[in-house]
């Protein structure tokens, strides 16, 4: 099979979805792989680097699609690219499309197979695709929280950690799923206050044994109110896997935080779980509403390219060595993720 790896466009997006050791693999597979000309380059991979992987290099993006039978990428198509998607494709990259306004039915039109990886499940009923990337922006999310507290950015001008004689922030997350694990360990380690909210009882059971300064407790609007309208931090990291995020933070509330408090949103790929939240680029990566500073960046782990390129070129091989072969029809696994199919949705 074809294997196209085209150059990510969307803004600020420097990942690559396959190494090229990765793509050394395919091709030793009898695999042809081509790649486009500095795809890889913003990850700290050079087009020599795929050449000697055994890959082909083609300069423009046109000629990824039009070569390749399977196109592994990263973030969701950008308009840009919708012409180019054509019937005889298997799209296989982060596609959320419960978010990506008008993809979903250019990719109905195309006729193009889509395959989620954040949909594609394990045997343990987990999201092996999407877990290392949310992992990523859990822990960058609480990085950009702690930094948007300062004056400087908007915040109340608060230490996340405090000091001896001070407290440190006061912490929300919403939702203790893989991304909001790696925000509250990560903020636990810092000294935060950290209130965890879920609807599971063994992860808030896993959450409060964190530490001392883990705070548990269900998921109801009320608890969520009294938590958020509290906080100098709130995370937003709930995910319902193929749909939308359900919006569980009312405006209102957010006009009731502390003036430069600060939200990050990571389910702002499935649409955000706060409803002041509109999606942002690492251009333009913040804006005040209601007096609080949000950070919705849809491609947060797009900040540290090397290290979540390696992870997700690692934990997609798999995937793409079965697509490649003609086997993903008969992996349940890889039939999850399917969106697209014939023109219908899956």
């Amino acid at each position: 099979m074809i294997i196209g790896i085209p150059k990510e466009v969307k803004i600020a997006e420097s990942r690559v979805a396959l190494l090229p050791s990765a793509c050394a693999q395919l091709v030793a597979a009898g695999h042809e792989v081509i790649v486009q000309h500095n795809a890889g380059i913003l990850s700290g991979y050079s087009d020599d680097e795929f050449i000697t992987a055994g890959c082909t290099i083609k300069n423009a993006i046109a000629d990824i699609y039009e070569s390749a039978e399977l196109v592994v990428k990263v973030k969701e198509p950008q308009p840009e690219e919708y012409d180019l998607i054509q019937s005889k494709h298997v799209l296989f990259g982060y596609l959320h499309l419960a978010a990506a306004g008008d993809l979903e039915q250019v990719l109905l039109d195309s006729g193009a197979v889509a395959i989620a990886f954040e949909d594609v499940t394990d045997a343990a009923g987990g999201l092996p695709l999407l877990k290392p990337m949310s992992v990523i922006a859990g822990k960058l999310a609480a990085q950009y929280a702690s930094v948007l507290l300062h004056k400087n950015n908007g915040g109340r001008g608060i230490l996340i950690d405090g000091m001896d004689t001070v407290e440190g922030a006061v912490v929300t997350v919403l939702g203790y799923g893989s991304a909001g694990e790696a925000a509250a360990t990560y903020l636990e380690r810092l000294g935060a206050k950290i209130t965890v909210i879920d609807k599971v009882k063994d992860k808030l059971e896993q959450a409060k044994a964190l530490g001392e300064l883990v705070a548990a407790v269900e998921a109801t609007a009320d608890n969520i109110e009294q938590a958020v309208c509290a906080s100098d931090v709130v995370i937003g990291a709930v995910l319902v896997p193929g749909a939308r995020a359900p919006v569980i933070v009312k405006k209102a509330w957010v006009a009731s935080m502390p003036k430069g408090a600060v939200i990050v949103d990571i389910a702002v790929d499935q649409g955000g779980c706060i409803e002041t939240t509109k999606a942002t680029t690492y251009d333009e990566p913040t804006y005040i509403a209601e007096g609080v500073v949000h950070f919705a960046v849809q491609n947060i782990p797009a900040a540290v390219p090397r290290t979540a390129s390696q992870v997700l070129s690692h934990a997609v091989l798999p995937s793409v060595i079965k697509i490649a072969d003609s086997k993903w029809q008969y992996d349940k696994h890889l039939v999850a993720g399917l969106c697209i199919q014939d023109g219908e949705r899956k």
